[in-house]
């Protein structure tokens, strides 16, 4: 049966209170999960780690850092989506061995490839926008997350209300080279949540859209 995405699309809202008594089954969040590891990236390249947070007491520490939005903790799952501040040589070059895992083929073969990739790393990096780039290519991922959500029945809410610097500081990132990009709680709505029954609030399509 095709799912009916408009309906989907019509029923979700940023959620602002979750019920905090429950959790997604463990079925349907694996296949939340799946649809970020299926994100498109530029180049195929990937440049994310997906936090999934259920630890309630790491998550009632973010909260400060989140100007005390409760849907930090009391969504059902948090995902902090990070990119690296520098895409590495390196990161391109276990992109191209993953794909040479699972497709085949040599790293001759893929040199071409590999060059173009690098010049591109290269111009980006040359112009300080390496970090930007990935950030920019995280939200591909945070509407793919929200679109799997909506259609699963589950309720998200996309943040970017938070203080990053805290954020890697609390979730220990700093080290690492990954910095948080942005903050998508996923869970279900609160009966209380006045917000769920508004109507939503979008252009009419003729003043955003034209077809040439």
């Amino acid at each position: 049966m095709t799912p009916d995405i408009l309906s989907a699309l019509n029923w979700r809202y940023a959620c602002k209170v979750f019920d905090s008594s429950k959790t997604i089954p463990d079925e349907t969040w694996n296949t939340l999960e799946q649809s970020l590891v299926l994100t498109p990236s530029s180049f195929g390249l990937q440049p994310w780690k997906f936090l999934v947070i259920q630890d309630r007491e790491l998550r009632e520490r973010l909260v400060p850092h989140a100007w005390n939005q409760r849907q930090v903790a009391d969504s059902s799952h948090l995902v902090v989506l990070t990119v690296p501040k520098a895409v590495s040589i390196e990161h391109v070059d276990a992109n191209i061995a993953r794909m040479i895992e699972v497709r085949g083929g040599t790293a001759d073969a893929l040199a071409g490839f590999r060059k173009m990739v690098l010049g591109f790393r290269e111009g980006l990096e040359a112009r300080g926008q390496l970090e930007n780039w990935a950030r920019l290519q995280s939200y591909i991922a945070l509407g793919q997350f929200m679109l799997a959500a909506s259609l699963l029945g589950i309720d998200t809410c996309p943040m970017e209300g938070f203080i990053p610097a805290k954020f890697d500081e609390v979730l220990g990132l700093e080290p690492t080279g990954y910095t948080t990009s942005v903050l998508c709680p996923a869970g279900y709505r609160s009966a209380d949540d006045r917000y769920a029954s508004l109507p939503k609030v979008r252009f009419e399509p003729k003043d955003v859209i034209t077809r040439l």
